[in-house]
């Protein structure tokens, strides 16, 4: 089962380039994420941009934090597997550093780096490497003349404070601006970026900064960005979770799946169980997700799992793989037609064995 149109009319926006990536004006919506090893650890970080490249990353952000993040650069841009942001603050050295050892893309805030005369020459640099830069603001770096007067952080000090931002590079004629604007707080996160896209039309990064850990965090996240990419705001996202970089991309590319903003791998589908449940759904359901989290369908497939007689035939002849529970058994559907009936104990790996057939058919 395909995926239907996306319902959600994307912001038109300038177009940039990062790395070979197009991102703004249409194009297709990037996953970003970060890696959180120390990045002068050659290897260690090249193992994680190695990982996120696998789990479907399209775009790595790495600290450059000191000279010896900076001295590492060449050698992980060598070996890259995606392309790379260099995130810098305060030493504007670094970011010139950043650009002549070949990165793809800057993370800065112009104002935080010291003088115009430094921001122009980290500008100059980049417009001369063809390399875009972000702006991020998060509510946490607010800067303090801006919450004093706005009593706090609010959606127009964020927005102020990045519009601020971008002038200072504008003024230096660069242009190939990207701008970030992320609280803790969903209400203040979906009203900055809302605001920003009615005031410009830079491409916006989103996400929910500081989200959290594990359900809460991915709850925040998916609320967030869902709200956002209904309004068609977000030309790249992150998934901000505290722990390993790889879960956030793949709760980004679900988000964005689940919208028909991007291709599904697996769409699985269960149903929530009832008191005529008589098979063990969820866990049925979690051992096919996990058995094939490694598994990428060449296109879009849907798996269901349902637990009775009512829903169960009907949505499970509906998806590509689907079986329908009964009284500890289970009839298997492939495309709408009915393989047989099987025992709970064989549900699973029934299903398993087709699924990882139909992974391979075109």
């Amino acid at each position: 089962m395909l995926n239907p149109a996306p319902l959600f009319p994307r912001r038109r926006t300038r177009r940039l380039n990062l790395g070979g990536i197009a991102i703004g004006d249409g194009a297709p919506i990037s996953i970003q994420s970060m890696t959180n090893s120390k990045t002068a650890d050659v290897a260690g970080s090249l193992a994680q941009l190695q990982a996120l490249a696998a789990a479907g990353c399209d775009i790595a952000r790495m600290t450059v934090n000191d000279e010896a993040a900076a001295a590492a650069l060449p050698a992980i841009i060598a070996n890259k597997p995606l392309p790379l942001v260099a995130d810098i603050h305060f030493d504007y050295r670094l970011a010139l550093a950043a650009v002549e050892a070949g990165i793809d893309g800057l993370r800065i805030n112009p104002g935080n780096i010291g003088s115009q005369q430094k921001v122009r020459e980290v500008a100059a640099a980049c417009k001369a490497a063809g390399i875009p830069i972000r702006i991020g603001v998060n509510g946490g770096s607010l800067e303090k003349e801006l919450r004093q007067r706005y009593g706090g952080v609010c959606a127009e000090a964020l927005v102020e404070s990045a519009l601020r931002h971008a002038d200072m590079l504008e003024q230096e004629g660069f242009t190939d601006i990207k701008i970030s604007l992320k609280s803790s707080d969903l209400p203040t996160t979906i009203a900055a970026c809302r605001l920003l896209a009615e005031k410009t039309d830079y491409p916006q990064h989103i996400g929910v900064t500081e989200a959290g850990v594990a359900e809460r965090g991915r709850l925040k996240s998916a609320m967030g960005l869902a709200a956002l990419l209904a309004d068609g705001i977000g030309d790249t996202l992150r998934v901000s979770l505290s722990g390993e970089p790889v879960q956030e991309v793949h709760l980004a590319k679900q988000i964005l799946a689940d919208l028909g903003l991007r291709p599904a791998g697996w769409n699985f589908v269960s149903c929530p169980t009832c008191g005529r449940t008589d098979i063990d759904v969820e866990g049925i359901a979690l051992e096919v997700q996990r058995r094939l989290k490694d598994v990428e369908p060449k296109r879009p497939r849907t798996i269901a799992v349902m637990g009775c007689v009512v829903n169960g035939p009907g949505e499970a002849q509906e998806a590509d793989l689907g079986l329908a529970g009964g009284k500890g058994c289970g009839l298997l559907f492939a495309k709408g037609e009915t393989i047989g009936k099987f025992s709970e104990a064989q549900l699973v790996d029934e299903l398993i064995a087709r699924a990882l057939i139909l992974a391979e058919e075109e």
